[in-house]
C-alpha cells in the first residue's frame, strides 16, 4: 500500500521531499507538545529539527550496516549527556525520531499517517485529562524538633485541610538537632493553605513549614 520514494539513486528532488516532510511533521509534533504542556523555546525547536536531522542520517547510512551501528552509538552518547526529561518529553522525542526514520527511508506518506494518528490520540488524552488526579498534589515540608513524636502529631490537621496525605520522607537537618518531614498532600480547598500552615506552626514550635508544587520523579530510560 505504501511505497518508498527512494526507488533508486538519491536525487535532489527526492531528498527535499523527504527532508520537507520530516520538517513539517517535526513542526506539527512540536505544536502538539505545546498543547497544555510546559515547554521552553529550545525544546520545541529541538523537536522541530530532530526529525529532519534523523531523516538525513538514515538516508546517508541506508544499506550500510557499519555506519548504522556507528550512528546508534552516537545516539546513545547524546542520550547519556542530556538532562533527563519528563515522560511526555521523552515520548515526543521518540515520535520525532520515528518520523525522521520513516521519512529518511522514503515512507513520507506512512510517516504522515502515523503522526496524525499519534497526534489525535495525544490531543484526545489531553482533552479528557486522562490519568490526572482529582486534585493537584503538593509537597509539604515540616521541620520539627528531634524530641517531638511526629508520627500522629498532625493527623487532625490533615483531616481538616486535606483530602489525601502521605509521609514520603524523614531526614535530619541542622546537624541532627531537627527532623524535616516531607509529605505529599492534596488540599481539600487551596484557599485554606495559609490556615493549614498556621495550624502546623502552632504544633512544631513555629519552625519552618513550606508547601509547594509536588515534583514527581519521572522514570528514566
Amino acid at each position: 500500500m505504501f511505497e518508498t520514494v527512494l526507488t533508486g539513486a538519491l536525487d535532489l528532488r527526492t531528498f527535499f521531499i523527504c527532508i520537507g516532510g520530516a520538517l513539517a511533521l517535526g513542526m506539527l509534533n512540536a505544536g502538539v507538545f505545546m498543547f497544555r504542556n510546559r515547554y521552553s523555546a529550545g525544546f520545541v525547536t529541538t523537536l522541530t529539527l530532530l526529525s529532519p536531522l534523523v531523516a538525513v542520517v538514515i538516508m546517508l547510512v541506508n544499506g550500510n550496516v557499519g555506519a548504522g551501528v556507528a550512528v546508534a552509538g552516537t545516539f546513545s552518547m547524546i542520550r547519556f549527556r542530556s538532562a533527563p526529561g519528563t515522560a511526555q518529553e521523552i515520548c515526543s522525542i521518540f515520535l520525532s525520531v520515528v518520523v525522521g526514520i520513516a521519512c529518511g527511508m522514503g515512507y513520507v506518506g506512512l510517516a504522515a499517517i502515523f503522526f496524525v494518528f499519534m497526534a489525535v490520540v495525544t490531543l484526545f488524552l489531553a482533552l479528557v485529562r486522562f490519568g490526572e488526579s482529582e486534585g493537584e498534589e503538593k509537597e509539604l515540608r515540616i521541620t520539627v524538633p528531634e524530641d517531638l513524636e511526629y508520627e500522629e502529631m498532625f493527623n487532625d490537621i490533615f483531616a481538616e485541610y486535606t483530602r489525601f496525605h502521605r509521609l514520603d520522607k524523614v531526614k535530619t537537618v541542622n546537624m541532627g538537632t531537627m527532623y524535616e518531614l516531607r509529605y505529599t498532600i492534596i488540599l481539600s480547598d487551596h484557599k485554606r493553605t495559609k490556615a493549614m500552615i498556621d495550624a502546623i506552626r502552632c504544633r512544631n514550635g513555629n519552625l519552618t513549614v513550606s508547601c509547594g508544587i509536588h515534583r514527581i520523579e519521572e522514570a528514566k530510560l
